[in-house]
């Protein structure tokens, strides 16, 4: 065993000492003990505490590999988000306003993808434990909604129904308005037997919708998710912001990144998210590469009242992305890209001197990159916002406003 200090915390909510050694659970300033593993530190035992650790509100949270920060106070992971996202900044040399930190309250995330075995006994669902590939129920969690949390029974019936004890079911559970709606993946082939068994289950549990790799095996009622004034349907597995709330903040972080705005494009747009609410004020163009998703927006706003225009399109906009004279009638652009950014199109919107860019990023070093493209064409870092959607874990998600120049 050796003792080590702990300078700060990684990415990934470990505490770095010297080495650099990644020591799981620890905390800034504390001195701890261990066997060292490589780079990583086991066996650790905390010699002395740091004033910011905090007593885990979840039973689950040791053997649980759901959430990463339950031992640090709330302080001091709002801060350390903060820096996560200054950091990336600073590497490119780039300074802004931080808009408070936004954070989701507990037992606010509204979908959640469990494992599910069969047993000896019957079944088991929750998540996988701390790098392991343990499964951990968790009856307790502090992190799902309750009715996303209740989705764990309805998982171990399917893990009954459609899978051997060699295999494991994931299965997402998403709240909608009308119950939950239940996406299955890696289970059996699908027959006849086994398309009755599911859709039986589905009416006996109450979904509003089951599916089963991508297809519907039953629906009682439309999935609906609330975007503004329009309901839509979601194909199966569709993404979704993590919890109402802190879609909620990052809305509001993109209309005052837009405002005053007559005619808008939202690229990577998903199911409508953004598009939706901002066409209460805003002619919006949706561009998305599910054809499914964007069926499912302009359905939502067809049947919606008192929205300006909102045009959908298909387009995969990592190799085809909005060229400038697509762009030259647009006073804003929202961007929410995966993890990998949105290079190639940034490039082509300091190109067209878009106005107003709103810039949502699930991935910090990916925002910085693209933020730097364009303050070197001329554009103005105005703030940046950060939500913490994913609470207790290492996730970190922004919004931030940027404006080319005059």
């Amino acid at each position: 065993m050796t003792e080590h200090h702990i300078l700060r915390l990684g990415h990934h909510g470990d505490g770095i000492a010297d080495g650099p050694i990644f020591a799981p659970l620890t905390l800034p300033g504390e001195m701890v003990s261990g066997t060292v593993d490589g780079s990583t530190l086991s066996d650790v035992r905390i010699l002395t505490p740091s004033d910011d650790r905090v007593a885990p509100p979840c039973r689950h949270f040791k053997s649980c590999g759901g959430c990463q920060l339950q031992h640090a106070s709330d302080v001091l992971v709002a801060t350390w988000k903060q820096d996560v996202v200054k950091h990336a900044l600073d590497a490119h040399g780039l300074e802004t306003v931080f808009k408070p930190l936004h954070t989701s309250p507990a037992q606010s995330r509204r979908r959640a993808t469990f494992a599910a075995r069969r047993t000896k006994k019957g079944a088991m669902a929750g998540f996988y434990g701390r790098s392991s590939d343990v499964l951990i129920e968790i009856p307790d969690c502090k992190l799902l909604a309750p009715e996303v949390l209740e989705g764990r029974g309805v998982a171990e019936d399917l893990a009954v129904t459609g899978t051997s004890r060699k295999a494991a079911l994931a299965v997402t559970v998403t709240a909608s308005a009308n119950g939950l709606d239940v996406a299955v993946a890696h289970g059996k082939p699908l027959d006849g037997p086994l398309r009755q068994e599911l859709a039986s289950l589905c009416e006996r549990r109450g979904l509003a919708r089951l599916s089963w790799d991508d297809e519907v095996i039953a629906m009682r009622h439309a999935p609906v998710q609330t975007f503004g004034r329009a309901a839509v349907t979601p194909p199966p597995g569709a993404f979704l912001q993590a919890t109402q709330d802190g879609e909620a903040a990052l809305l509001a972080a993109v209309k005052e990144a837009v405002a005053g705005a007559d005619a808008l494009a939202d690229l990577f747009a998903g199911c409508g998210t953004f598009a939706l609410p901002l066409a209460e004020t805003a002619r919006v163009h949706a561009v998305e590469s599910v054809a499914e998703m964007m069926t499912a927006l302009d359905h939502g706003w067809r049947m919606a009242e008192g929205l300006k225009p909102v045009t959908t399109e298909t387009r995969d906009l990592f190799r085809r992305p909005l060229l400038p004279d697509e762009m030259r009638k647009l006073d804003a652009v929202v961007l929410d890209p995966p993890r990998a950014g949105a290079e190639r199109q940034v490039a082509e919107i300091v190109t067209a001197r878009v106005p107003q860019v709103a810039y949502v990023s699930c991935n910090p070093v990916t925002f910085a990159r693209d933020a730097l493209t364009m303050v070197n064409a001329g554009y103005t870092l105005n703030w940046v916002q950060v939500v913490d959607q994913f609470r207790w874990s290492s996730h970190v998600e922004l919004a931030a406003s940027l404006t080319a120049p005059a």
